[in-house]
């Protein structure tokens, strides 16, 4: 069997779907046996009829199974199979018996472990029936991303309340914490950068929303924090009206909480803590960002600018998604007061921000069902030919920011003529020149094209922030890998017939250090968000087109 035939296989059988399944299964449960776990998730698929039954979340959505109703009385009532069945001596059940109380006991197994044994977490309605439910916003994002921020500039803007869980807990902290033993354990827990027991977070939650009867929203800040929180929020209370994920960068995220811990002291916020949330963080957002992608229910947003801009994005987002017809229903007065001069109406095209939003909107609609792909690799790393193979097969399109450029020079504008001179000294072209020109060719082949391929983009963290803000987010980043000494080989055996003029020995070094220098920050920032694949570039040209395959067929 050649490559080809085993990758046809592959993808035929649904084998990276079930894989994909299996593993995040094993990420969410972490269970002691694992190979127990995948004996039982593999019996699961043949239940189902075979791994084209399965999906990404089959080994973490929990089971729900319907609650016999309860009866009015002193009570409960005992589920049997008879009213009279059998017994020695026993004769009829008894149709209500009362149970003792369970005492909440609580232990801690290690420094960063909880185990709590007072039961399942309560349910009953937080919001009555008289009335719709209040509209829910979560607010999620990295330690240091400026939920907090944006939370109360959200709740004052549309007048909603505001929920910081984080914030709630702290407080419970300072005030039971001394005395009381659960709290005393909890604070050990958070101390060390750790979240605190599932159970702990969603009654408190549910507190705060039954303390707050009357609101006409909420913003909810911090939450969830995992996906059991997800799963146990939707079945007890409901999905969430939208959720604005605040994108960060690690090391930005790591700056932001050691200058808090230099100005605030939280206890949260000591050197071993932050590097624990930065990692449970990484560890939990991927499957919670995926869950309500997959539900059309998030939004990203490029947290690494002044907060004015972010919370303006925001409030754009908020209009077009809960708000369709315009009318907000602000009525806080606050709210309807410009922020800093800015005025609260459209604007005509130059006047400023509120263009950009409007045309951000019609980009998006535009390339909505469309997948994105950032292919980032090294010069003559291959890059270049595994797009080109991957868009015959897809029928995606391959944009080349090279190539983009180098047509723009051919062309002799006067942007052409500035872009030459850029290129001679193998310096990075302006960032906003770069994506102008990739929006401009995505719209143009938008009707024609499944997906895009964006090849040797972006070669830095601002140019992919960048085309977030103006374009959209990347559905993967594909990482072709290669040695130094692989790329510069072949870079030189390229030179000897392409004649371009970036391929001589001088700029191939240049252009080497500056990629080494650019390429790390830029996957670390979207290792955050669980998107990178790496793709090994030593291997013969279709075993790499064989892993490349794999990665898109693992978002089907």
């Amino acid at each position: 069997m050649n490559t080809t035939d085993a990758k046809e296989y592959l993808s035929k059988r649904e084998i990276p779907q079930l894989f994909e399944s299996m593993l995040t299964g094993l990420m969410y449960h972490r269970p002691e046996d694992p190979v127990l776990f995948l004996e039982g998730c593999l019996q699961k698929v043949r239940e189902l009829g075979g791994p084209e039954r399965v999906s990404w979340d089959t080994f973490i959505t929990p089971e729900r199974r319907p609650l016999p109703p309860l009866s009015v009385g002193q009570g409960r009532k005992v589920a049997s199979r008879s009213e009279s069945g059998p017994g020695p001596g026993i004769g009829p059940y008894r149709r209500y018996e009362r149970l003792p109380p369970i005492q909440a006991q609580y232990s801690i197994e290690s420094d960063s472990d909880m185990t709590e044994t007072s039961g399942l977490i309560q349910e009953y309605d937080v919001f009555g029936p008289s009335k719709p439910r209040p509209q829910i916003i979560f607010v999620i994002g990295g330690p240091g991303s400026g939920k907090g921020t944006q939370t109360s500039k959200m709740a004052r803007h549309y007048n909603y309340e505001s929920i910081s869980v984080g914030e709630i807990l702290r407080n419970q902290l300072l005030h039971h914490a001394p005395s009381d033993r659960k709290w005393e354990l909890i604070a050990q827990i958070i101390a060390n950068g750790e979240l605190a027991p599932q159970d702990t977070t969603i009654e408190e939650l549910k507190h705060q929303f039954i303390k707050r009867q009357g609101a006409e929203g909420f913003i909810v800040d911090g939450f969830p924090r995992e996906i059991s929180q997800a799963f146990t929020f939707e079945e007890q209370i409901g999905s969430p009206d939208l959720v604005v994920l605040l994108a960060c960068s690690n090391q930005q995220l790591r700056q932001r909480l050691e200058k808090r811990a230099a100005l605030q002291g939280r206890p949260d916020d000591n050197a071993h803590a932050i590097e624990r949330r930065l990692e449970t963080f990484k560890q939990n957002i991927t499957l919670i960002a995926k869950y309500y992608q997959e539900r059309g229910l998030i939004v990203r947003i490029d947290a690494e600018r002044d907060e004015d801009e972010i919370f303006a994005d925001i409030r754009a987002v908020v209009l077009e998604r809960l708000f369709p017809n315009g009318d907000t229903g602000i009525t806080d007065r606050d709210a309807l007061q410009p922020d800093d001069g800015e005025v609260e109406r459209p604007e005509a095209p130059g006047e400023g921000q509120g263009l950009l939003f409007t045309e951000q909107i019609a980009v998006t609609d535009k390339l909505k069902d469309h997948k994105i792909f950032f292919v980032v690799g090294g010069p003559g790393s291959g890059k270049g030919t595994q797009c080109e193979r991957v868009a015959a097969k897809y029928g995606y399109t391959h944009l080349s920011t090279g190539d983009l450029l180098r047509s723009e020079v051919d062309s002799g504008s006067e942007r052409g003529k500035q872009l030459s001179a850029i290129m001679q000294k193998a310096e990075l072209v302006p960032l906003d020149m770069v994506v102008d020109m990739l929006k401009d060719a995505m719209i143009a082949k938008a009707d024609v094209s499944k997906g895009f391929l964006i090849d040797g983009y972006p070669r830095e963290v601002k140019q992919g922030q960048e085309f977030e803000k103006k374009i959209g987010a990347p559905d993967l980043v594909l990482y072709i890998d290669a040695k130094e000494d692989t790329m510069v080989q072949r870079l030189l055996k390229r030179g000897e017939t392409s004649g371009r003029a970036d391929d001589n020995e001088a700029t191939m070094k240049k252009r080497l250090e500056m990629y080494y220098k650019a390429t790390e920050p830029v996957i670390t920032f979207y290792e955050g968000r669980g998107i990178v694949w790496k793709i090994n570039a030593e291997a013969p040209v279709d075993e790499i087109f064989t892993s490349v395959v794999t990665a898109i067929e693992s978002l089907k």
